[in-house]
């Protein structure tokens, strides 16, 4: 049966009624949703949960390492002090021992990258005021580093691949054709004079909508959306609809009626006669008709074989996912005018002028946007609550239904068991007549295989599907505020090339933090396996790198890097590879590679220059040529970071 209940936020559109407030505040729908969304705290991403576990066992190696170092300068120092001549103070042991203790202590400091948590943040925060330009308004942090590992987007057609704005896109009219909207112009240009006149008439004339400032002061067609496409017709070929309105007052209107399927309207003539102007479903008014307008613009017999043709134009629209309206008309004189019934319009013996396809078209760059998901290891699936048939062709359009794609309707799908649900999901690109209760389902299914889901929705029914997906983007502009409250990210624009913007920011936040990873554990590796070696291997058990020097180091490296590498935008590289799968080592084989690489081409250089720099630079075996060379050992590990 209908839902009875209205919720918070609801629009009344037409007609009178009295409500019984049933429940408000938490109690209500909305405060339920709004109370869930509260309590429910967000759970760490995927890329959280491993740096917290890489910190956890960098600590443990730095603990390690500073023990060890700890106790082999400690056993290093009483062997010596016990093979010396004589016994050192207690003094001078302490003091070395304090000095041990701190390098000990430097070790572990420099080895646990205290700059990784910042890292990520100022990645996170610099990527979502970047996002903000290109449309998409983060309200989570970690939603813009889910959806660089995002593997499937579920995406509405209406508002976010197409425009929400019916458009003439094809038209047969006496004799000429119309193939694309970008034609409209030269087309309309290409009729005869006799044919512009009677089809802007019957445009203008037999309509009920009209231009007006919408709520946000935006001047729009304002009334049905199919008599909304054809005044757009007719401003885009560059005419004015309110100048043949006012030329031409309606004598007798026949509204549009769901029975009838046609509306018309009778307008008097210069000459004494009337006009009759029909317009409505195409096989109705195709019936109606006995003659044609040819592409000369006179009047033929509409025989059989003309008839076809009209048949077949309009099979062909409707093919094309178009819903077709036709436009006919008949002049008649004042005697006929007025035995015409007052019930029922004079629809016989009509003149057909021709049919249009309208149909509401994809956003620009939508094809391009899709392809580029696909490319990047993302898939596209099309939900909808149109007709199967609209859906396929659409996706089809934008390129998401694909060969040995399936569509499939929602009450379909909600008959399929959780197992057949399975089978059926990776080859489903398209779900048309869908419910919110689909969308929810969906998701479920698509993490229980693991997948990351981005969804995309607008009413307040789709809140629990945007919440349980791992990023759930709602729309700014038709989005109600329910379904705003219950998304990651909102979609200034409604586009869906904003979700494709939303994946490459995603995808640069999660490299940044690997670039500023490979960065510190190279620079972690060689300070700690410089001193410890340096320290161990050297006869005072001095390290090569002083407490101060290694600080230093850690602050600048760590501070300025990751300022550096975490303000690094997306690159168009990074939507050529598949997306990263949840369970991904953070540490890739090449990040190792190079890693560890440099780690060793760093500490050869350094101890070549602790060992040989005396020889290679002429410096003398005093304290002031030592500190020479300790400057030049520590420059050079600078100089190669």
């Amino acid at each position: 049966g209908l839902d009875p209940f209205i919720l918070s936020g609801a629009k009344v559109l037409e007609g009178v009624g009295k409500m019984v407030v049933v429940a408000v505040g938490t109690r209500s729908f909305y405060g339920k949703i709004m109370m869930a969304m509260r309590s429910g705290q967000s759970s760490e991403t995927p890329l959280q949960r491993k740096l917290n576990v890489l910190a956890e066992q960098i600590a443990k190696y730095g603990m390690s390492a500073a023990t060890l170092l700890l106790i082999t300068l400690v056993i290093k120092y009483l062997v010596q002090c016990a093979l010396a001549p004589e016994f050192p103070p207690a003094s001078i042991m302490f003091s070395h021992f304090v000095s041990i203790i701190i390098e000990a202590i430097t070790v572990v400091v420099v080895a646990v990258p205290e700059g990784l948590p910042m890292a990520v943040t100022i990645a996170l925060a610099y990527a979502t005021t970047k996002m903000l330009k290109d449309g998409n308004l983060v309200r989570q942090l970690s939603a813009c580093e889910t959806m660089g590992g995002a593997t499937v987007v579920c995406t509405d057609k209406t508002g976010t691949l197409t425009q929400n704005r019916m458009t003439v896109v094809r038209a047969f009219i006496a004799g000429n054709e119309l193939s694309s909207l970008a034609g409209v112009a030269a087309f309309f240009k290409g009729l005869p004079q006799g044919t512009k006149d009677l089809l802007m008439q019957g445009i203008a004339v037999n309509s009920t909508a009209f231009e007006g400032p919408d709520e946000a002061g935006h001047i729009e067609f304002i009334g049905s959306k199919s008599e909304c496409a054809l005044l757009g017709f007719a401003k885009t070929c560059g005419q004015d609809y309110r100048s043949v309105r006012a030329d031409n007052k309606p004598e007798r209107i026949y509204p549009f009626s769901s029975e009838k399927k046609t509306m018309t309207t009778i307008i008097p003539l210069t000459n004494g006669q009337f006009r009759v102007h029909a317009k409505g479903a195409s096989e109705i008014v195709l019936r109606a008709c006995s003659k044609f307008i040819d592409a000369n613009g006179d009047v033929q017999v509409l025989d059989q074989a003309a008839r076809n043709e009209s048949l077949r134009n309009i099979s062909m629209m409707a093919n094309h996912a178009l819903r077709t309206f036709a436009l006919a008309f008949k002049d008649i004189s004042s005697n006929e005018q007025q035995q015409c019934s007052d019930e029922d319009a004079p629809l016989a013996d009509l003149t057909w002028v021709g049919v249009m396809g309208i149909q509401d078209p994809l956003r620009p760059g939508v094809r391009q946007a899709v392809a580029d998901c696909h490319k990047a290891g993302v898939i596209v699936r099309m939900i909808t609550g149109d007709n199967i048939e609209t859906a396929r062709a659409i996706a089809r359009d934008a390129g998401i239904l694909t060969k040995g794609g399936k569509a499939i309707t929602g009450p379909q799908w909600r008959q399929l068991s959780p197992e057949e649900q399975h089978a059926v999901l990776p080859r489903l690109q398209v779900m048309a007549r869908s419910s919110p209760l689909d969308k929810q389902i969906m998701v479920e299914r698509l993490q229980e295989r693991h997948e990351v889901v981005a969804m995309t929705g607008d009413g307040t029914n789709d809140s629990p599907a945007l919440k349980l997906a791992d990023v759930g983007f709602s729309m700014g502009i038709a989005g109600t505020e329910v379904a705003k409250e219950a998304s990651d990210i909102i979609l200034m624009d409604d586009d869906f090339k904003s979700i494709v913007k939303a994946l490459r920011w995603g995808r640069a936040v999660n490299d940044s933090v690997r670039k500023f990873l490979q960065f510190q554990l190279t620079v972690n590796i060689t300070a700690v396996f410089l001193t410890f070696a340096s320290s161990v291997f050297s006869s005072d058990g001095q390290s090569a790198l002083t407490a101060v020097q290694l600080l230093w180091v850690n602050l600048i490296m760590d501070t300025l890097a990751a300022l550096a590498l975490a303000t690094e935008g997306p690159t168009d590289e990074v939507l050529e590879r598949p997306p990263q799968q949840r369970n991904s080592a953070l540490i890739t084989f090449e990040m190792w590679r190079m890693i560890i690489g440099q780690a060793i081409f760093q500490v050869v250089i350094n101890l070549l220059l602790l060992n040989y720099g005396h020889e290679i630079f002429h410096l003398p075996y005093t304290d002031a040529g030592l500190a020479q060379l300790r400057t030049m050992v520590f420059n050079s590990f600078v100089f190669l970071q």
